[in-house]
């Protein structure tokens, strides 16, 4: 456990439900995001994983997906990372994406891409990523493709 909370893969449907709820929490209420493109069908076979509190609250989430960047087969895809609004500055947001990276190294993967909101640029550029090509629209929010070989 680091600063009051531990990160893991979300194995069980208990697990996968507080992922969907802290996403809900973040991206569909804070952020306005239409619930019906919030879900989609690569849940069923990302790895999701889930940060939560020594008391078994959800703090934040994050998915991996494998085989979805084009002409990129051994990178993988992060997705869908957000902390609650009580868990921001404590790590957590680091912590899953480091989490993500060492999921992806076990897959085999040689990198990560990510669509990062273009506030959240600063938080990836510190971790290591590096934003490529175009702004663009996700949602309605601006959006910047950025990669990290791992």
């Amino acid at each position: 456990m680091s600063g009051g909370f531990v990160v893991r893969e979300a194995v069980d449907p208990a697990d996968r439900e507080a992922c969907f709820a802290v996403r809900k929490e973040v991206f569909v209420v804070e952020q306005s995001v239409p619930e019906d493109i919030e879900y989609d069908a690569h849940d069923a076979d990302a790895v999701h994983v889930l940060a939560v509190a020594a008391d078994g609250r959800p703090l934040g989430t994050g998915r991996l997906l494998s085989g979805t960047v084009p002409d990129a087969p051994s990178t993988g895809s992060l997705g869908r990372l957000a902390v609650t609004r009580a868990a921001r500055g404590l790590g957590v947001g680091a912590a899953l994406v480091r989490a993500i990276e060492d999921t992806a190294r076990g897959r085999g993967l040689t990198a990560v891409d990510l669509h990062a909101q273009t506030h959240a640029l600063g938080f990836y550029e510190r971790l290591g990523y590096a934003a490529y090509g175009p702004e663009f629209p996700d949602a309605g929010i601006p959006h910047r493709a950025m990669r990290r070989a791992l």
